[in-house]
C-alpha cells in the first residue's frame, strides 16, 4: 500500500515537472517569434537571424544582445565572484 502511494505522488510530481518545462518552452518559442517579427527576419531559422545580425549595427546588436542575455539569463550558474581570494 506504502508503494502505491509514493509511486502515485512521483507520477503526480513527475506530470508537474512536465508542464512547468512544456510551459517555459512556450514562453521561449513566443520570445523567438517575437524577436522574428520585430526585426523583419523572414528565414525562421538560426540561419535567418545570423544574417540579420550581419547587418546590424553595433547599437542595434547590442540592443537584440541585451535582450537574448535578459530572457535566457539562468540563475542557476551564476557565480559569486566576490569571495574569491585574490592570488
Amino acid at each position: 500500500m506504502k508503494n502505491s502511494a509514493l509511486k502515485g505522488a512521483l507520477g503526480a510530481l513527475a506530470v508537474v515537472g512536465v508542464a512547468l518545462a512544456a510551459k517555459k518552452i512556450a514562453q521561449r518559442k513566443r520570445f523567438m517569434k517575437g524577436i522574428f517579427n520585430e526585426y523583419g527576419i523572414k528565414e525562421k531559422s538560426p540561419f535567418g537571424l545570423a544574417d540579420k545580425i550581419r547587418e546590424m549595427n553595433d547599437e542595434q546588436y547590442q540592443e537584440l544582445k541585451g535582450k537574448f542575455k535578459k530572457e535566457f539569463a539562468s540563475g542557476f550558474c551564476r557565480k559569486n565572484h566576490s569571495n574569491t581570494a585574490e592570488a
